[in-house]
């Protein structure tokens, strides 16, 4: 099986973004990790590339002391190595269009743990760097309806325990960290569907 032919031609891309805030019109992109999902032989997903940037805030961006508190981003940290939005949205777009390409897929369907969320402040940070994303612009697969399914949780870390995944709240609220470990839930949960094809 190709993963073109496993969800109507989309490739799954999970993603996770730290913010400075939850209005995606204003508020700063902090961080941010795409995960490209690949398919075996067996037909079974696995996390094929990891893209991940920290982010300078773009100019004007607002910064919400509470979510600085939060998700623990010190933002004048050298160490961050953090680059630009437009940087990090044409390195994402870049990478992603070539794996579309590659797979023979139509366009790219964002997977998320709130995917709305994401999906918003991607879309918002792509219009901000005049980037056209191949995300469908408003379709997306989400880990909290799939979770409370399966698990019948919607918070990640809770869900991630109930499927017997590693976690580390110490590491939570990285976009680094929470992408791959949504990545794992997503994967563990396609993978033992009984697909029929």
């Amino acid at each position: 099986m190709l993963i073109k032919d496993r969800i109507r031609g989309y490739l799954p891309v999970v993603v996770d973004i730290e913010t400075a805030g939850f209005n995606e019109k204003k508020d700063a992109v902090l961080e941010i990790c795409a995960v490209i999902i690949g398919i075996n032989d067996s037909g079974d997903f696995f996390q094929k590339e990891v893209i991940h940037h920290h982010i300078t805030p773009f100019e004007g961006a607002n910064i919400e002391e509470d979510a600085i508190k939060f998700n623990g981003i010190d933002i004048n940290n050298p160490f961050r190595m953090a680059i630009s939005e437009l940087d990090a949205i044409r390195n994402i777009n870049q990478r992603i269009k070539s794996e579309i390409k590659e797979e023979e897929c139509t366009r790219a369907i964002l997977v998320g743990h709130n995917a709305s969320f994401d999906l918003n402040f991607i879309l918002a940070a792509a219009k901000r760097t005049k980037i056209k994303l191949p995300f469908h612009q408003f379709s997306t697969i989400d880990t909290v309806s799939l979770s409370s399914i399966y698990y019948g949780e919607t918070v990640l870390a809770k869900a991630i325990k109930k499927a017997k995944i590693e976690w580390d709240d110490a590491q939570a609220h990285s976009a680094l960290y929470d992408a791959k470990k949504t990545a794992e839930l997503f994967c563990l949960m396609f993978n033992n569907f009984d697909y029929q094809g």
